[in-house]
């Protein structure tokens, strides 16, 4: 069996291994003996943050079961009572794009201020900072059916494919009417060999996650209406959907037969519903567009932004931007139930299943990599 202990992670918080070092552990033992509020009144800030850090590398163990993984519905069949939340790694500013490579058994994820594409190995829990650099400001990332790292790259505004020989291949920089994106967000490939991707444009807004464009000064969007693209070839697409205000996560079902699109478009527009859509896949197209889910959830409102869908067809969705107790992973039955909340101390931008049998959700988080088993798999190749 796994050993917790062995997921170690860059924790910027961390003081060195001094007298400060040997007081805080003094401290957490006062504070197990007389409570949290004993502690806090002597404690200094930083030391109390990181004696109350549940996935600090000192921090005691967690009792099973896991108490953040939380059923809503008695179809929430998914909690496995013998394993925890764990924390990969800390240390990126915002987290995204996770996705999962089955024959190198490695994840890779998105670190969009810092410019760079991770990588996580399973087989010994390493890290490779810079994995891809300069990335583009990638934000997404997947891989299609012969393996190859596909990226949504807001800085460049377009979507790449790592080649095997080790080129870079430009899928998509303009859209079909000749005009360029707003910036590539997401996306997922079909086995039919095609590739459907977001374009909300949040990279087209400001300098920090890519480059402002000048017209976004004035408009929300930067250079055309958001959209979902399908891309068939390099350089041939068409726009198949723009009903949500701003698509972000995209994921299919598992019998490819739907594809579920997280739309964030409250982060600019007032009357935008927070929620995620759903399409049912016709051919090449896209149609009966509805709304899916709602990101309400007990009287907050946030919004769903990575999605992907399990085995079973339930839609596991990164939710944030609305507190503690909301912000974590919602899981959503096919029926659009919400039945399932994993609680999480940061925002969690996106999910992908992986691991040897395709049963551990990975979650990125503001400034960290999770993950947790469950007792299911991945419906769709990553």
């Amino acid at each position: 069996m796994e050993h917790v202990q062995h997921h170690r992670y860059i924790d910027l918080a961390t003081p060195a291994k001094d007298d400060a070092s040997v007081e805080l552990k003094s401290r957490r033992e006062f504070m197990r003996r007389l409570g949290c509020a004993a502690f806090a009144a002597s404690a200094s800030p930083a030391a109390f943050a990181q004696a109350m850090d549940r996935y600090h590398p000192d921090a005691p163990p967690v009792r099973y079961p896991e108490p953040d993984v939380m059923s809503l519905d008695k179809r929430f069949k998914y909690k496995i009572g013998n394993t925890p939340i764990v924390r990969l790694y800390r240390g990126t500013l915002w987290a995204e794009g996770p996705a999962w490579n089955g024959a190198g058994r490695y994840l890779v994820w998105s670190d969009i201020p810092n410019d760079e594409i991770l990588r996580w190995a399973e087989e010994d829990g390493h890290v490779g900072r810079r994995f891809r650099f300069p990335s583009n400001n990638a934000n997404g990332n997947t891989f299609d059916y012969q393996g190859r790292q596909i990226s949504f790259c807001h800085g460049t505004r377009n979507v790449i494919r790592y080649e095997h020989d080790g080129k870079i291949a430009v899928l998509a920089d303009r859209s079909p009417d000749g005009k360029e994106f707003n910036a590539p967000n997401d996306g997922m490939a079909h086995p039919d060999g095609s590739l459907f991707f977001t374009d909300p444009g949040y990279g087209g807004l400001m300098e920090y996650e890519g480059h402002r464009l000048p017209a976004s000064a004035k408009s929300l969007q930067p250079i055309q209406k958001e959209a979902v693209y399908r891309i068939d070839a390099p350089g041939k697409l068409e726009k198949v959907a723009d009903e949500p205000a701003k698509p972000n996560g995209l994921c299919f079902s598992p019998d490819f037969k739907k594809v579920y699109v997280a739309d964030t478009g409250v982060t600019h527009y007032p009357n935008a519903k927070s929620g995620i859509w759903v399409y049912d896949v016709d051919g090449q197209r896209l149609k009966n567009p509805r709304l899916f889910a709602s990101a309400e959830y007990k009287g907050k409102t946030g919004f769903a932004d990575g999605i992907r869908c399990d085995e079973d067809g339930n839609v596991w969705a990164g939710m944030g931007w609305a507190g503690e107790g909301y912000d974590g992973v919602h899981c959503y039955h096919p029926d659009g139930t919400r039945i399932g909340v994993i609680r999480m101390p940061e925002i969690i931008s996106n999910v992908c299943f992986g691991g040897a049998k395709r049963n551990r959700l990975f979650m990125t988080g503001s400034q960290s990599l999770y993950a947790v088993y469950v007792e299911t798999r991945g419906g769709t190749l990553t």
